[in-house]
């Protein structure tokens, strides 16, 4: 009888560790869960543009066959992001540039850089996903070495005066309020800088 009652009670206390056991993992899981989508947004490194280095132009064809050149952006803040297929971060990322892309004024312009894929596996990819931001294909990576570029996600954002103002290097959440902000910083600072350096004409 005792041996029943003590094999009974072993049972009932392996039954007891594993229940506990699940409920530390479950905890500790949603733990995990919350602190990678609060941080989710928090992996990247913002550099100004060095003031001493020139902004390339941009003279380029999207996969849609429009052309953008650097003078047809002039007055608009550019959101000007280099991706690939093969990088997790920027498809993390993508989609909230087709956010940004969808609610942004005509001032602003999503133009996005696919590096070192065919034309047509980025043209397979954005219609699989049903994106619709243009897109310029940089096959051979010429581009990306123009720009500096050699990690991805980096996106530099262009000031309407046509100057490149800021290097961001990772993933962004480019709907968001911080994304946002940036944007309007670049475009006020934009602003004053052309209000300062306005020439004054002497009265007669």
């Amino acid at each position: 009888m005792h041996l029943a009652i003590h094999a009974v009670h072993s049972v009932v206390q392996t039954k007891a560790q594993q229940v506990l056991g699940l409920f530390v993992a479950v905890v500790w899981g949603l733990l995990v869960q919350g602190l990678c989508a609060s941080g989710a947004w928090a992996q990247f490194d913002k550099t100004a543009w060095p003031t001493n280095a020139a902004t390339p132009k941009i003279e380029a064809l999207d996969l849609q066959g429009k052309a953008w050149h650097t003078t047809e952006l002039a007055g608009k803040v550019v959101v000007l992001n280099f991706w690939a297929t093969w990088c997790a971060p920027c498809k993390d990322e993508l989609p909230t540039l087709q956010t940004l892309h969808d609610i942004s004024d005509t001032q602003t312009v999503v133009l996005t850089i696919n590096v070192r894929e065919p034309a047509a596996r980025a043209a397979r990819y954005m219609q699989s996903t049903g994106m619709t931001f243009p897109v310029i294909s940089d096959a051979k990576g010429e581009l990306a070495k123009r720009w500096h570029v050699t990690v991805y996600p980096t996106t530099i954002l262009i000031a309407p005066d046509g100057q490149a103002r800021w290097r961001i290097v990772g993933d962004v959440d480019w709907s968001g309020a911080q994304a946002n902000a940036w944007l309007a910083d670049v475009r006020q600072n934009a602003s004053l800088t052309h209000t300062v350096l306005k020439p004054v004409t002497p009265k007669r």
